[in-house]
């Protein structure tokens, strides 16, 4: 009776498990940190005695920073900019990548060198500022959401994807009559579900993250980011602690300055991170085929 080997354990096993442990460790320590010190005691954390566990339980840097009614301002805000950014992003991005893959379009050498050089060059802040104050989308919603529409690097990532789909496939599509437009909404399309997930989680990060555009371009409180407004209670924190004549109480603000840090953190990064679990498989096999040329 046929009984299966068990395999033994190699030396390059082990170092690679004593790797992996090991990056595991560098990236969960600082994660579980942050997490544990914003539920901490302001003192013990202002005093750095927290290493990785909570000690004395308290939710008051996340009820001082909910004190604030423009946190949820912020947040309604930052989601109605990550949600119409991120499928302006899609709209314009991706069938970008797939145009460039046709060789045959006149003036695709043209188009593949004007796209690339953005990536190098840019006009700077000052001209980026004064186009847009004169196009008068300053102080407006659809800066946020059309500024940076198009990225060059994420558009080579779909070339790279669409390049990778057999050429047959759309060359049986034409025979039957399809149009290339047709094509691309009827059979690349369906084919590319893991393509626009990466797509999505990068887009979504890039708008949910937009701290300096919101900064600079908006100025009304009432469609400013939620990075925006947290910063601004962040620096009160801090004026407030580094005040001469508050004494005393310039300690305790002290305290729970940086207790609101940790909580900041937590509350910018936790929707992306309930988020991210649901498009982690996208990620993974978005990014291997769209790199991998076979």
């Amino acid at each position: 009776m046929y009984q299966k080997r068990k395999k033994r354990i190699q030396p390059f096993d082990v170092f690679v498990y004593a790797v992996a442990a090991a990056l595991l460790v560098i990236v969960a320590y600082p994660l579980i940190l942050v997490i544990s010190c914003s539920f901490s005691s302001p003192e013990l954390v202002a005093t750095g005695k927290i290493t990785l566990l909570p000690r004395e339980i308290t939710f008051d840097g996340y009820r001082e920073i909910l004190k604030n009614k423009d946190i949820l301002i912020g947040f309604v805000n930052s989601v109605f900019y990550m949600v119409l950014g991120t499928m302006f992003d899609l709209f314009v991005t991706v069938p970008a990548g797939y145009v460039l893959t046709k060789r045959q379009l006149p003036g695709h050498k043209f188009f593949t060198f004007f796209f690339m050089f953005t990536m190098y060059f840019s006009g700077g802040i000052i001209p980026s500022f004064l186009l847009v104050n004169n196009i008068g989308l300053y102080n407006s919603r659809l800066t946020l959401i059309i500024l940076g529409g198009f990225s060059m690097y994420n558009c080579i990532i779909c070339r790279s994807f669409f390049d990778s789909i057999p050429k047959e496939m759309e060359e049986s599509a034409a025979i039957d009559g399809c149009s290339v437009i047709g094509t691309f909404v009827r059979i690349i399309l369906p084919l590319s579900k893991a393509l626009i997930g990466v797509m999505v989680l990068f887009f979504a990060v890039q708008h949910w993250n937009s701290y300096f555009d919101a900064m600079i371009y908006i100025k009304d409180d009432a469609l400013q980011t939620l990075q925006v407004i947290l910063r601004r209670i962040l620096v009160l924190a801090q004026q407030l602690a580094t005040a001469e004549e508050a004494g005393e109480y310039a300690q305790q603000m002290a305290n729970y300055e940086a207790l609101m840090r940790y909580a900041v953190i937590v509350v910018s990064s936790l929707p992306l991170m309930v988020a991210y679990p649901f498009v982690q498989k996208y990620f993974d096999k978005g990014v291997m085929i769209g790199s991998v040329k076979g």
